[in-house]
């Protein structure tokens, strides 16, 4: 399938990013040499007023928007997209003085001074007012403008305010919520606990640590209740500018969690993706982090890039920032080495995205962000390393235009959910350092990543039945009808698998009663006794007919009720006790996992699985460690992407009977494919 670009102006892949010459505008010489290094750079994108607001009203109800009109008209004047922003992220020290409630209060009652970024309040009427005012000048002025594609909203939401307009909102969400019952919320939350219960809503506030913390169900909605908070904002901001004009597309960048490359937990992305055209985010994963293989890194990153493209079931996505050369927030600041910038950029081309921006374009001379890395150093030259790479990139996306738009088909979908992670962080039990959700799901993830099968990553409400296979790592959290569908799919002829730790607590983290795992057992044909966590030296193994392999940091004691055993547990107090097992349900299996193991098994298992279920890989062929095939297509022509992610050349052969073209160099490829370290190919077929 191929989906509409962003805005009929957009020929092609987007390939830019931040820049900021509201910094710059007492020089207005480094401003003209900025649209001379656009071209040598094969920009074509810029995202303008991300943090323009005191450029704009430096004082109160006093707007001067001449210096915007001068950039948004040049970069029109040189054939440059705009992808222009509402500058809510950062509001002027003027606000802050005169209307202290725009500040945060954090979860100890104290109110933020003015600094920063993000310190404010999403309640706040007057904040929103502001936030009014600013957007419909902005749609006026800016929504028919040649240059502009796209409405950036704000920057990178996150964050929480305790203030007691977020108190009294928060109750309001949850009399709507428990309708209106207090009896209700006591019971959903088990307020019997600790004598914790409320017989008036005014009693009730937001967790803090010198108060209430340990009401899981209270936790729960909190951060629910942010969440929606977080993304009603966004509805109001963009209120003036659909009324302007509804054809452009309105984003807001969302971030991963790093350096170990998870999902960003701090808002529910796929509710925020429902009320948005376009999912973007900002990556950075740590390239060369010490203690993780180029090569495992690299299927994280995928892992988060197909997170992404799923929310909005396979829609492109765009990346809004990434760096070219290095950051300046990690604890070591590693420069990516040679190539690794164009292969990152690639990789994420090759998992459904349609730009490459950067954060930044040029660097500032001061604050915070001066070192952070830049296509223009404080050189101001483009003969640097940095500045060459980023040309020579810009120009391959040019060649392979045709690629934007087209989509991502998955037979294979594994299941990562926003609640059901909060819920089992908050969990008082396990790991309690780190209870290692995300890295299992990852591990499954990278199973299929290695043998170039294409993957979905869907939270637990999304449609199940378009796929043949469904993985469900540790899915404590069960919401209402989600193991319904899940039977029903199998029914129909899917495989689901889960793992331990799974169908522990509903929708408000109450336990379900009658045993382990919960609503999913009567599929799985297996209940859960009890689970124990491990210290890095235990003694278990798993061993199949014909393999063994380490038990690492989880192992569940478990009966086969109604399921076959295909693996067990040895030593360790676990001998001969089931570790795998399937059970066969209408026209499809459901297979359980009782314990989080070395890579080598899932490796193996998703093999055997990948035959069994006839699953599709993108070249059907013995793929060395360490590289990565993805492919995308319009339903009729393909395009191959493989990526070395090693600092060794690699050799493989491509499956006989399929020809391809180096979309790169115009050349014919078949037979055997040579690789030098980190070198890219896409390849169309």
């Amino acid at each position: 399938m191929r989906y509409p670009l962003v805005h009929k102006n957009v020929k092609g892949f987007m390939h830019g990013g931040d820049y900021n010459p509201d910094q710059w505008l007492h020089m207005p010489e480094i401003i003209e040499e900025d649209y001379r290094l656009m071209k040598l750079a094969n920009t074509n994108t810029f995202s303008l007023n991300i943090f323009g607001w005191s450029a704009i009203e430096r004082s109160e109800g006093e707007f001067n928007f001449g210096w915007l009109d001068e950039i948004m008209d040049r970069l029109a004047e040189e054939g440059s997209h705009v992808i222009l922003a509402t500058p809510s992220g950062a509001r002027p020290a003027w606000m802050s003085q005169k209307y202290p409630e725009v500040l945060r209060v954090e979860k100890n009652r104290v109110r933020n001074l003015h600094g920063l970024r993000h310190n404010h309040c999403f309640t706040s009427p007057v904040y929103r007012e502001k936030v009014r005012i600013m957007n419909e000048k902005l749609a006026e002025r800016y929504a028919s403008h040649p240059a502009l594609i796209m409405w950036h909203i704000s920057n990178e939401y996150g964050g929480e305010c305790h203030c007691d307009l977020c108190q009294d909102a928060f109750r309001t969400w949850l009399k709507k919520k428990y309708n209106n019952d207090l009896e209700q919320l006591n019971q959903a939350w088990w307020t019997g606990f600790w004598s914790h219960r409320f017989n008036d809503w005014s009693q009730i506030e937001s967790p803090a640590p010198h108060g209430e913390s340990m009401v899981h169900g209270q936790n729960l909605d909190w951060r629910r209740f942010v969440s929606d908070q977080t993304i009603d904002f966004f509805k109001e901001e963009i209120v003036p500018l659909r009324k302007a004009d509804a054809s452009i597309p309105v984003t807001t960048n969302f971030m991963g969690n790093y350096p170990h490359m998870r999902p960003f937990l701090g808002i529910e992305y796929n509710k925020f993706a429902s009320v948005m055209d376009v999912v973007t985010w900002d990556a950075y994963p740590p390239w060369h982090i010490e203690g993780q293989t180029t090569t495992k890194l690299a299927s994280d990153v995928g892992f988060v890039h197909d997170l992404y493209r799923s929310l909005k079931d396979g829609q492109p996505f765009l990346i809004m920032e990434n760096t070219p050369s290095l950051v300046n927030w990690h604890d070591i600041n590693k420069r990516k080495e040679d190539g690794v910038h164009a292969l990152s950029a690639v990789q994420s081309v090759a998992h459904g995205a349609d730009s490459i921006l950067y954060f930044q374009w040029r660097q500032g001379r001061g604050a915070s962000e001066k070192f952070h890395g830049a296509v223009v150093d404080h050189s101001g030259s483009e003969h640097t390393r940095v500045f060459q790479e980023v040309s020579v990139l810009g120009a391959e996306l040019d060649k392979i235009q045709p690629i934007a738009g087209t989509s991502i088909k998955s037979e294979v979908a594994v299941i990562f959910d926003w609640e059901n992670q909060w819920a089992i962080d908050d969990a008082q039990a396990l790991n309690n350092v780190n209870k290692k959700y995300s890295e299992q799901c990852q591990a499954h993830y990278h199973s299929f990543w290695k043998q170039g099968i294409p993957t979905d990553i869907i939270t637990m409400d999304k449609d199940f039945s378009t796929y043949k296979v469904l993985v469900g790592p540790m899915l404590y959290m069960i919401r209402p009808g989600v193991a319904e569908r899940i039977e029903a799919f199998v029914k129909a002829g899917g495989t689901f698998i889960a793992t331990y730790w799974s169908g522990i607590v509903d929708e408000n983290d109450l336990c379900f009663l009658g045993g382990f795992p919960g609503p999913l057992k009567n599929l799985l044909g297996v209940w859960a006794e009890e689970i124990d966590s491990l210290y890095p030296n235990h003694d278990i193994v798993l061993k199949t007919d014909s393999q063994t392999y380490q038990v690492t940091d989880y192992c569940e004691r478990i009966h086969a009720v109604d399921a076959d055993v295909l693996a067990r547990f040895e030593s360790g107090g676990y001998d001969q006790r089931p570790a795998v097992t399937v059970n066969q349900v209408g026209n499809g299996k459901a297979y359980y996992i009782a314990s989080s193991n070395e890579q080598r098994f899932y490796d193996d298992f998703y093999q055997e699985l990948a035959k069994e279920c006839t699953l599709n890989r993108v070249l059907n062929t013995e793929i060395p460690e360490g590289v990565s095939v993805q492919k995308r297509t319009d339903g009729q022509t393909d395009y191959v992407f493989v990526m070395n992610f090693t600092d060794q050349a690699q050799t493989f052969q491509l499956p006989q009977e399929e020809n391809y073209t180096n979309m790169l160099t115009d050349e014919s490829v078949h037979n055997t494919l040579k690789m030098d370290p980190y070198q890219y190919m896409i390849l169309k077929k």
